[in-house]
């Protein structure tokens, strides 16, 4: 984890360079730094609690695609462009039926006490 930890916080000092020294921030740089985010979060989370939600790596793939869409927009053609958003959904209605599943059904277990994550 310190490694993942260190590499994450590697490519965001990098990144953050990177938007210095061209002056100007693009929306890919904005998707690329909420991915960095996502990974520290899953980190912190198995910190914290010893395992990672299932929520974060479906969060880190949808900014992945969601990047993908935006940085080769003029390239890709419409037919990958529909399988992309459509993949983008079904990741979106997994998080939504795993919240909806902690919220009725949630997990107890010997060391924590709260319904939802």
């Amino acid at each position: 984890m310190v490694a993942i930890t260190l590499a994450t916080l590697f490519a965001m000092v990098e990144e953050f360079v990177h938007v210095f020294v061209e002056r100007r921030v693009q929306l890919t740089d904005i998707l690329l730094m909420f991915i960095y985010l996502e990974v520290l979060a899953m980190v912190q989370q198995f910190v914290m609690n010893g395992k990672i939600p299932v929520r974060y790596p479906i969060y880190i793939a949808m900014m992945a695609i969601a990047r993908y869409i935006t940085l080769g927009m003029k390239e890709l053609d419409a037919t990958l462009i529909v399988w992309l958003s459509l993949a983008a959904f079904i990741l979106a209605a997994a998080t939504l039926l795993i919240r909806v599943g902690h919220h009725y059904w949630p997990y107890i277990d010997g060391r924590t006490t709260e319904k939802d994550e």
